[in-house]
């Protein structure tokens, strides 16, 4: 989901166990979890690797993104604070940060912050389960994001329709973002899909 693995990477027990400092058996166990979420593969010989993603597929998941991501956005507003609205500013002030900064790696992670401090506001553990795993499928192509600019985004217009009272609006301005936000990675798939013809 942190968009630090890239489509293709094996992912090998005993260095990974080693790298986070735990012995092997949690590490096994978490990966054919993963594999079992289609967040991760395995290939003919047992090896865990990191999914190289489809466009049919990607669609697929932006699609279902787009119907979670704004029935969360419609229960979010009914449910929010002025807190919760300065949290999530902040959140969308420190992704501006690091864009200008050309700190891609923490504007991938701040926006996904914002996109989750969503849909926690929501209270919806089942919905917010899905969407982590969506998320997880798509998170080593999210890498890539700021490969191809400009990139549009609708989390102020969110913002504004929180502060509103304007549930329908925040639900579109989520939407818009998920959509218009993906254009990019469209287009980078396409190009791969055309290179490799």
């Amino acid at each position: 989901m942190l968009s630090r693995l890239k489509p293709g990477e094996k992912l090998q027990l005993r260095p990974l166990a080693a790298q986070l400092g735990i012995s092997a058996t949690p590490v096994r166990e978490a990966l054919l979890r993963l594999v079992s979420e289609q967040a991760l593969s395995m290939d003919e010989r047992g090896t865990v690797v990191v999914p190289s993603i489809s466009r049919e597929r990607f669609l697929e998941i932006r699609h279902l993104r787009c119907q979670l991501e704004g029935e969360a956005a419609l229960a979010a507003a009914h449910r929010v604070t002025p807190a919760d609205i300065g949290a999530l500013t902040a959140v969308h002030a420190s992704m501006m940060e690091a864009e200008r900064a050309k700190n891609f790696v923490a504007a991938v992670q701040a926006n996904e912050k914002f996109h989750f401090g969503i849909c926690r506001l929501a209270a919806m553990p089942v919905l917010l389960g899905l969407v982590e795993n969506l998320w997880m499928q798509c998170g080593p192509l999210l890498s890539r994001l700021y490969e191809v600019a400009p990139l549009y985004n609708g989390h102020q217009e969110a913002l504004t329709a929180l502060s509103n009272g304007d549930a329908e609006g925040v639900r579109t301005a989520m939407i818009r973002d998920i959509d218009e936000g993906s254009r990019p990675l469209l287009a980078l798939l396409n190009s791969d899909a055309s290179s490799r013809v």
